[in-house]
């Protein structure tokens, strides 16, 4: 008090006593206290002011040069104007090794807090590449628990904007502890909440799990990178010479490995794509799948489907075409169109309703199931599932595709995959069988016998164990003359009416009434009960 009043104050008050002079006590104590008061309140805003600048203009500069944008800069696209709430703005990182007690920024490394899509609640955490590189420490990991904790607790999604150079070195093995701590959330939350990332640069070693980890993983081209060591360390190891884009860059992860799902050509296509994106979602498990006001009339007749399917039968047409004039307003949100392109999977509407969409595409190894296609399909069916979302199959399938290749790398785990996915699933699911659906890919996409609720064949349907001609090569082995045995086989198994006959479809349509039936369904399925036999999980091939 001597500091704030002044001595001669302090001595006036100790030598007329307190008692005496309270009112100037009082007074005097006032001062101080509003003194006191506005020095935090120019230090909080001080700090605060810092915390926005991140690791400061030269370093906003260079991330702005390389055509990014900042971490707040990504979170205030992402999210509706104003709506963000930003949680430990203060924090501070805890390492004073290397000269690190020198070095500190208020919120470290990452952005977290929550706002909102379109009015939904969602928790982000955004990393900044600005402040020590994005790389994880102990205080960098505590902020994601946190929000990952709270979205848990009230049933939001979680949206990771990830740009990091990895484990913070300096920190060792607390920065890898804060990893394990995410790895750990991120599996617990998995099918409570949807877990989407976004890579908006680097994401090297340990990283690179946690994007794994959640339900889709979205790259941003010639600025994302996934890889468990980088082009160095190759380089070391095995002598090969490769570049970032070649090891872990957008192309190689959404055409080959399939580690991503879909790739946007700069930072705003993709925030801009992803706030389309979180509006197919539901907020966690407990909510139906989401249902927004529909312009497109729900029956609407699709007369264009009635021609689609080519009169040769081994001719290709794009399943697409269909998938496209069916939804609602032909909004069709494609996940991995790159990769695995013989199956097709992706977000829709149906009179408002999101569906998930599953097609064979006979434009692509003539729809046939290969191992890619069968562990796509699978994760996105499962993901339906997991947040109750129905699903909505289009099948033109000759068979799984055979060879060596496949056999090798092991088809009959990978396709038991669908099929597993497809006998777990509960949603109401709704199958059109456009063509061909052949052997035992008949029975995996979405079958009457794998509990589908509603299965229909277009007059053009062909459900038999093979085609014609493959039938016939084996029933008469050394038969030269077999072109009349071949158009019996066609007569008699070569359209819907075996299927139908059997109560395996339910009913044969013409194609151009699909959509109709397929609206009438889902509001005839909003009510549907089904539950699987209590079990702690279940054991997927893998």
């Amino acid at each position: 008090m001597a500091t704030c009043l002044g001595r001669a104050t302090a001595g006036l008050l100790k030598n007329y006593g307190l008692p005496a002079y309270m009112g100037l006590n009082t007074t005097l104590l006032r001062h101080c206290s509003i003194a006191h008061t506005l020095k935090v309140r120019d230090n909080i805003k001080k700090k605060r002011d810092a915390a926005m600048l991140g690791g400061g203009e030269k370093r906003i500069a260079a991330q702005h040069k390389k055509g990014k944008l900042t971490a707040r800069e990504r979170v205030a696209l992402l999210c509706d104007p104003g709506s963000f709430v930003e949680f430990d703005t203060f924090a501070e990182h805890t390492c004073s090794d290397f000269g690190m007690q020198n070095q500190k920024f208020s919120g470290d490394s990452v952005v977290t807090g929550h706002g909102f899509i379109h009015g939904r609640l969602v928790y982000v955490f955004s990393q900044d590449f600005t402040v020590f590189g994005g790389s994880l420490s102990s205080i960098h990991a505590k902020k994601i628990c946190k929000i990952m904790d709270q979205a848990m607790l009230v049933g939001a999604p979680v949206i990771g904007l990830n740009d990091s150079g990895g484990a913070r070195i300096q920190e060792g093995v607390e920065s890898l502890a804060g990893y394990a701590d995410i790895f750990q959330r991120n599996v617990l939350a998995s099918g409570v909440i949807p877990q989407i990332s976004l890579i908006m640069g680097p994401c090297a070693g340990g990283a690179v799990y946690s994007p794994a980890l959640t339900d889709f993983t979205f790259m941003v081209e010639d600025s994302s990178y996934l890889f468990i060591t980088g082009p160095d360390v190759v380089k070391a190891v095995t002598n090969e010479d490769v570049t970032q884009e070649e090891l872990g860059g957008a192309r190689t992860h959404t055409t080959l490995s399939g580690v991503a799902h879909k790739a946007f050509s700069n930072d705003v296509h993709a925030l801009l794509n992803l706030r389309s994106f979180m509006n197919f979602l539901p907020q966690s498990n407990q909510d139906p799948s989401p249902i927004r006001k529909c312009d497109d009339p729900w029956d609407r007749d699709v007369p264009g489907l009635d021609t689609v399917i080519p009169l040769e039968s081994t001719a290709a047409y794009n399943m697409l075409d269909v998938v496209h004039s069916i939804v609602d307003e032909g909004d069709f949100f494609e996940i991995m169109p790159n990769y695995a392109k013989n199956i097709i999977v992706g977000f829709a509407r149906m009179n408002g309703r999101t569906v998930g969409i599953v097609g064979n595409q006979p434009k692509s190894a003539a729809g046939c199931l290969d191992i890619n296609s069968s562990v796509k399909g699978a994760r996105f069916v499962r993901f339906c599932d997991a947040f109750n979302i129905p699903l909505v199959t289009f099948v033109d399938v000759p068979g799984f595709l055979p060879g060596t290749a496949q056999e090798y790398g092991g088809i009959i785990r990978h396709g038991a995959k669908l099929l597993f996915a497809y006998a777990e699933a509960t949603v109401p699911k709704i199958t059109v069988i456009t063509r061909k659906a052949y052997g035992g890919a008949y029975d995996v996409m979405s079958s009457k016998h794998l509990r589908g609720d509603m299965n229909y064949t277009w007059p053009t349907a062909e459900v038999a164990v093979m085609g014609a001609k493959g039938a016939v090569s084996i029933l008469y082995r050394g038969e030269k003359d077999v072109a009349h045995i071949e158009q019996d086989y066609m007569e008699k198994f070569g359209n819907p009416f075996p299927a139908a006959v059997r109560g395996f479809v339910d009913d044969i349509i013409q194609p151009h009434t699909t959509r109709r039936r397929i609206c009438q369904d889902l509001d005839k399925l909003a009510s549907k009960k089904l539950t699987n036999p209590p079990k702690k999980h279940a054991n997927i091939p893998l």
